[in-house]
């Protein structure tokens, strides 16, 4: 049992059907709903998600949603934001909100999960 932490695309996907990874973000979230690992989110990367749905006046489903997995929203302190400083130092082209949400899955010891190839490909070489 370990950890896995989520990019926003990954959630963005699996609550709009109409998104270009619906189809694998569902059949990703499926495959970990009963593993037993413990599965996260950034508060950064929730409040990425959570706008859609703000808009549309469907928070609280979503919210509901995130509950019934037992996601857990992981709040931003001093560390997650210096290390999300530290790997924007190292990787000059890497967005913040992305640093962040990488940094939330370091500090976690969580395995990424992203659409993302390049953030992919960060994230697995530090």
């Amino acid at each position: 049992m370990g950890a896995i932490a989520f990019d926003a695309d990954v959630l963005i996907g699996f609550f709009n059907r109409d998104d270009a990874h619906h189809a694998a973000s569902r059949r990703l979230i499926a495959g970990l709903e009963q593993s037993g690992d413990r599965l996260l989110v950034g508060a950064s990367v929730y409040a990425e998600v959570i706008v859609g749905p703000l808009r549309a006046g469907r928070a609280e489903i979503v919210d509901a949603a995130l509950a019934a997995l037992g996601v857990e929203v992981v709040g931003i302190d001093r560390n997650i934001a210096r290390e999300a400083a530290r790997l924007r130092t190292r990787h000059v082209k890497l967005r913040l909100p992305d640093a962040m949400a990488l940094a939330v899955a370091r500090r976690e010891g969580a395995d990424f999960k992203t659409f993302d190839r390049r953030l992919a490909r960060i994230a697995a070489s530090n």
